[in-house]
């Protein structure tokens, strides 16, 4: 048992599930055509989801030397502290848990929701309800149906984790297998059955007629589409935060990392391969324009009527609900030890007696997330932050040279291959994209980078506390 309550009972495999089942969610049905849209390109594309997966890959390998010295409840949390402090560690934590990782828990399963919606059609209140809405911005009751249902589910799969990391564990297991069987379903019926052709696949580079919407050409199109990619391959680094709960987490962490993000990163090539198989580029990036924009719909539709696009509602159903399961287990380890730093409301650091697990911050999670759902500004909650991502992201394998200097003696399962070039491509690529990133969409870069510092009053609160330490001790 770790020394904060937390039990280790988490294997390789299920570390593994864990890892893919947080980075496949909707993203993988969602992104191709807006995508698509920028690049213009079928070449292009798939370029693009290979560049996003090898920087993916090196940010792994990256964190598996850090994984391998470092095995604490909060993952990134911890490393930042140790690398940077506790000031700089706690901006994550609350960027965390106000935006970045509640608004990816409230838009995946908002998505689930959405799912079910498509296949039982929940009721709605009349259109003069709906309306209403708060100050001007949010309008809790417009899609009540759909937003009592996504809150359910979080509900139940806050439930699941509360009664033990076993639990969460077996759905991330059981639902990971199931959507990589859906997924290579559909990547079989496309190649087979759809009447598509390789054809599809060219150009293999820049389309000669292609117009880009960015000011920076080319070049502003691809960082475009990096966003929608690495949203796609967004969660490798949330197991990090059970690493009180992995067996033999100094080897297993490293090992589930590299496993899982090279396993990902080839089910996406080949799912888009498919897809470009099925469809033209131009057809891909027109679904940008219709009320359905999901590629894979539009595939299996073309494979096998609309009893493919129901297979496909069916398996996005099933891919969010793992998802939400993967992203609800390891956040919540964040706020844990950020409360018991007394940095965070000191009832987050709560562990179960009985079930050893963070549960009182899995309820709030659950709160704030369930209350994003109901304002609806998730969406655009996390079109505002998820570059600020990259920030932390790039901080944190920046430390690699950090901790190779101030924890030089310490012990390590596993050194980054290709160092320093792999961490130093990793962190040149997050630099290049929050960069690109604020110049291409200055308003929005803006408005989150103040959510992110909003929380520099709550550091300055907290870190004047007395009596919390020793509560935990």
């Amino acid at each position: 048992m770790h020394a904060s309550g937390l039990v280790a009972k988490l294997g390789l495999f299920t570390t593994v599930m864990i890892i893919m089942g947080n980075m496949i969610g909707s993203g993988i049905f969602k992104k191709a055509a807006p995508m698509a849209a920028e690049l213009q390109s079928p070449g292009l594309l798939l370029i693009c989801w290979l560049i996003a997966g090898v920087i993916t890959l090196f940010g792994a390998l990256t964190y598996s030397e850090i994984a391998g010295m470092i095995a604490e409840p909060g993952g990134l949390y911890q490393y930042l502290k140790r690398m940077y402090g506790r000031g700089f560690a706690f901006l994550f934590g609350w960027s965390s848990f106000t935006v970045i990782q509640t608004a990816s828990i409230s838009s995946i399963a908002y998505v689930f929701g959405e799912s079910a919606n498509a296949l039982y059609g929940f009721p709605r209140l009349a259109p003069e309800y709906e309306a209403w809405s708060i100050f001007g911005l949010f309008q809790p009751l417009d899609n009540l149906g759909v937003k009592l249902f996504t809150i359910a589910t979080i509900a139940a799969l806050t439930t699941a984790n509360y009664f033990g990391v076993v639990f969460g564990g077996v759905i991330a297991s059981i639902s990971t297998c199931v959507k990589l069987a859906g997924i290579a379903v559909v990547i079989l019926l496309g190649l087979s059955l759809s009447g598509g052709t390789f054809d599809h696949l060219a150009p293999l580079l820049e389309n000669p007629s292609a117009e880009y919407r960015t000011s920076l050409g080319l070049f502003g199109a691809m960082f475009a589409a990096f966003l929608g990619a690495f949203w796609a391959y967004d969660g490798w680094t949330n197991v990090a935060s059970l690493g009180a709960e992995v067996r033999n987490a100094k080897r297993n962490i490293p090992l589930a990392l590299a496993i899982g993000t090279f396993g990902v990163m080839g089910v996406y090539m080949a799912i888009n391969a498919a897809y470009l198989y099925v469809m033209p580029v131009e057809d891909m990036a027109a679904l940008t324009q219709t009320k359905n924009s999901i590629v894979a719909v539009e595939v299996m539709r073309r494979a096998l009527g609309e009893g493919g696009a129901t297979f496909i509602a069916v398996l996005i159903l099933l891919s969010t609900f793992g998802a939400t399961n993967c992203q609800l287990m390891p956040h919540s380890r964040v706020y844990f030890a950020m409360a018991r730093d007394n940095l965070f409301f000191r009832a987050a650091g709560n562990c179960h007696p009985l079930h050893h697990t963070p549960s009182t911050s899995l309820i709030i999670q659950a709160v704030w997330a369930s209350l994003l759902v109901l304002s609806g500004t998730f969406d655009q909650l996390t079109d505002m932050v998820i570059f600020a991502s990259f920030i932390f992201y790039g901080a944190g394998a920046f430390g690699v040279f950090v901790l190779r200097r101030t924890m030089k003696d310490e012990p390590r399962s596993y050194r980054v291959t290709g160092y320093p070039f792999v961490p130093a491509a990793f962190v040149l690529f997050c630099c290049t994209l929050v960069l690109v990133t604020i110049y291409q969409d200055p308003k929005n870069a803006c408005i989150g980078l103040v959510l992110v510092f909003s929380g520099i009053p709550f550091y300055w609160y907290w870190r004047g506390r007395d009596g919390a330490q020793s509560r935990y001790s």
